[in-house]
Formats: C-alpha cells, sequence, structure tokens
C-alpha cells in the first residue's frame, strides 16, 4: 500500500491491530503515561498513546514525549489530576506533572489543527496564558487566513475525526490501554515498517495550511532515516517560499529541532535538496551557492558533524554556536568588507554582526541573549594570533572562551588556518602558569608566515631617587 495521499473521509473504521501482531511493550513506556491512561480509562474515558510515542515504540526507540489523546473534556481530566494545569486560551490542552516530566493530554479534535509546536506565534503565545476561560463559542471556530494557512481550529471531536487534523501517517496511530492494541486509520502502520513519511490529504493543502510541515517533513526523515513518500516530496521545492509567511519567532524554534537533535548533517543536505534552506537562512545561502566546496561549505559539514557527534555523546550543544556556523560565511564577508572601508579590527566586527543579524531576523528571529555571546566569539577568533602578549593568557579566562576555541578548531579543520594556530592554542590550556609564560616568549611562526613578533614593553618612569 502506498498511495499518493491519505483522505479516507472522516468516520471510517480503524485496522485495529491486536497486541500479538505489534512489538509495543509497555515495559519500554513511560510509567507516569500509564498511570494517565489508566486512570482515564478506569473513569470511563477512552484513552489512548498518541502520535510519536506510538511510532517510536514501534522502531524500538524511547520516545521524548508520552502525548495522550482521549474524549474527557479538559475540565473533566483535571478534575482526576490534582497536579493537573489547563493551558491554552483558544484550544485548551491538559498538562499532567510528575516532577519534571509533563504527560500531555489532549481532547479529541475534529478537522485540521496544527500540533501544539505548529501554530502560529500568535496562537502559541495564547497557549501560554494559563487557565484562561476561553471566549464564549469560540472553542467552536475555525480560521483560515488569504493563504490557506489555518490560524484557529478548536473544535472537540471523535477519534475518527482526530485522527484527519494530523500530518503524517507514522504519527497518527493509537495505542489502547484498553487491550493493548493500535488502532490505524491511514495506513500508518505500514509506512513505520517501510520507513515512509506520508502525509494525510492533499500534500498541497497540507503545506498550505501550515508550510512548517514541510520541515517537519525534513526533520523525521533525517531523524528516522525515512524516505518521503512521492506526493509528500514532489511540491516541496515548488511550495518552499511559503516559509517566508510563517513568523520568524517561530521558525527560530524550528531551527533548533532542525540543527540541535543529533541529526543536522543529514538534514542540511535535505534542506537544500528541497530547497527549504535558503528561505531559512538566504545569507548563507548565497555563501554556499558561490562557492559550494568552499570554506564555508567545510566549516558547516564540520560544524555539524560534531555537534551530531556532540549529542550522541550526552554532551550540551548551544543555539550561539549553531547561529555562529550557520552565519560565519555571511559574517566574514561583512567583517573584510567593513575593514575594506576603514574599519578597525573589533570595529568591523561589531558592524558584521549587526550587519547580518539585522538581516537575518526577517527570516528567523535569534534572541539577543545569542547575539552578544556569539559576538564575542568572533572578537576572539582575531585575537587567537597574538600569541606575544601577556594578555594572551586573559583569554583564557574568558567566559567565552571555550565556545571561541571550538570554533577556532573548526576553522582549522576546514581548512582556512594553520593548524599550528589551534595547537598552540590547545597546549597552552594544559600548561603550569610558569610554562605559559615561556611560551608566551616564543610564541613560534605567525600565521601569516613572517617572523615572530616581540611583545613591546612600556618602560616605567623613573622616579627621583630619596634624599
Amino acid at each position: 500500500m502506498n498511495p499518493v495521499s491519505v483522505g479516507t473521509p472522516a468516520g471510517a473504521a480503524p485496522r485495529i491491530i491486536p497486541r500479538a501482531d505489534h512489538s509495543i511493550s509497555r515495559a519500554n513506556a513511560s510509567p507516569n503515561g500509564l498511570r494517565v491512561l489508566y486512570r482515564l480509562k478506569d473513569a470511563g474515558y477512552q484513552a489512548f498513546l498518541v502520535g510519536g510515542s506510538v511510532r517510536d515504540l514501534l522502531l524500538g526507540l524511547i520516545p521524548k514525549d508520552f502525548d495522550v489523546a482521549t474524549d474527557a473534556q479538559p475540565e473533566e481530566v483535571k478534575e482526576l489530576f490534582r497536579n493537573c494545569r489547563l493551558i491554552g486560551r483558544r484550544f485548551r490542552l491538559a498538562h499532567v506533572f510528575f516532577g519534571r516530566e509533563i504527560v500531555e493530554v489532549a481532547t479529541f479534535r475534529a478537522a485540521h489543527d496544527p500540533e501544539a509546536a505548529e501554530r502560529d506565534e500568535e496562537e502559541w503565545r495564547a497557549s501560554l496564558e494559563q487557565d484562561a476561560p476561553a471566549p464564549r463559542g469560540e472553542q467552536r471556530q475555525r480560521v483560515l487566513d488569504e493563504r490557506g494557512r489555518i490560524l484557529r481550529d478548536n473544535v472537540y471531536g471523535t477519534i475518527e475525526e482526530d485522527v484527519w487534523r494530523r500530518d503524517f501517517t507514522a504519527n497518527a496511530l493509537y495505542y489502547n490501554i484498553e487491550d493493548f492494541s493500535v488502532w490505524d486509520f491511514t495506513g500508518g502502520f505500514e509506512d513505520v515498517q517501510a520507513r515512509r513519511l506520508r502525509l494525510i490529504g492533499d500534500p498541497v493543502t497540507r503545506y498550505h495550511e501550515d508550510p512548517v510541515r514541510m520541515l517537519r517533513a525534513v526533520r523525521f526523515a533525517a531523524k528516522l532515516d525515512f524516505t518521503l513518500d512521492k506526493g509528500t516530496e514532489e511540491p516541496l521545492p515548488g511550495l518552499a517560499y511559503l516559509l517566508t509567511h510563517v513568523p520568524p519567532a517561530r521558525l527560530f524554534d524550528e531551527i533548533l529541532k532542525l540543527f540541535l537533535a543529533g541529526f543536522a548533517a543529514r538534514t542540511l543536505t535535505l534542506l537544500q535538496q528541497y530547497g527549504l534552506f535558503e528561505p531559512l537562512l538566504p545569507l548563507t545561502h548565497e555563501c554556499l551557492k558561490a562557492e559550494p566546496d568552499g570554506v564555508v561549505a567545510r566549516l558547516l559539514r564540520q560544524g555539524f558533524e560534531q555537534t551530531d557527534a556532540r549529542v550522541a555523546a550526552g554532551k550540551p550543544v548551544t543555539p550561539t554556536f549553531l547561529f555562529a556556523v550557520l552565519l560565519y560565511g555571511p559574517i566574514v564577508e561583512r567583517i573584510i568588507r567593513a575593514q575594506a572601508d576603514g574599519a578597525a579590527e573589533t570595529q568591523s566586527v561589531f558592524i558584521a554582526c549587526e550587519d547580518v543579524m539585522r538581516a537575518q531576523q526577517g527570516r528567523v528571529t535569534i534572541p539577543r541573549r545569542f547575539v552578544l555571546p556569539l559576538r564575542d566569539m568572533f572578537v576572539m577568533q582575531s585575537r587567537f594570533h597574538r600569541r606575544s602578549s601577556r594578555k594572551t593568557l586573559g583569554l583564557l579566562a574568558h567566559p567565552r572562551f571555550r565556545a571561541a576555541y571550538d570554533l577556532l578548531l573548526l576553522r582549522t579543520a576546514a581548512g582556512e588556518l594553520d593548524p599550528e594556530l589551534a595547537e598552540w592554542w590547545t597546549r597552552v590550556q594544559t600548561l603550569p602558569a610558569e610554562e605559559r609564560e615561556q611560551m608566551l616568549e616564543s610564541p613560534g611562526p605567525r600565521p601569516d608566515g613572517g617572523a615572530p613578533r616581540r611583545s613591546r614593553r612600556r618602560r616605567r618612569p623613573r622616579t627621583a631617587a630619596p634624599e
């Protein structure tokens, strides 16, 4: 079974896969998620584990989140759990808290509604209004903009209706706690087994409803090593422009999901393949287009491979370093232009970062708390070349030193810098203070091939001898 799109009308009966015919074990599910499911069931409600958690369990993966779908109204869910909070003004969800773990419980919905992470900026901000009452009649309202993008869709329904507002068949499977069966309305069970990603409904219409679905398609394909169904894949290049209509603040979150989850290198390949990279990072796209195999391209690849390795090893990754890598090419180009116009070294970095960030904010909003540390990283790149001054050792105590040093290593791996410079900075970090001083006195050859520069010591004025 491999249709181009799925469009079975609501109300169709599901295929029910009994426990003996699937691989999901409750032993691999969240105990707190199971607790929520059982309490809903015991109270007489339908209760299903739904979405990516079911997909991941079928693939033998450990799900990050366990989401529950039910026919209980949000207020009814709250009555069952004292540790429950209702969120959202225009569509209410129940969050059940177990320490740091949150189990999200959603009432079955009719029609098409983007997932919480898919909402536009206004909807997302509205969802943060804790326990805000919904205006009378608003829960039955469905609003689209002039491009067909869903702005509001708040109609409670049945499970037979709920399935059709989900995005991909692999994310539209329901695990029934009552008999441990899997309910499949869309052929998603076979798609998971075939590692195939397929949109529910007409792909062009679904992408117009929410253009971020194009990024989700790439993200799931990269994360799960799925192939895109023909109907899901073909519209992508022609509809990439729709991403320019998505609020930039929302795309910031999507960028983090794309590149900080452990599969950034493959994600970059797919984004470029489908023409989705340019709408997100147009300045970087121009750099890559001008030199497909140049330093910027190599630095991006090296950076993403190292980021993926850090995620796999359980090490932290930061948005600051991510955007330093993503915007490295445009920032360096602007630094060179600013210096050609007469700007001093540090001033040129300030000008470049400001100009590039201003241009980038029109597509993807980058919060200021990440911009300032990024600027420090670029300022320190020029200071790494000055190894004969005692001020050099002061860099080791700088709060951004480690990030700037990692960028230095990345530039070296991309072939931009002499490896000797990175080796010097690697070695100086391991030595005692006395030996560091000796390295300053003999810093080795300059990166430009010239002789080592001697630091000039300012003579202290002589004071008159006491009489």
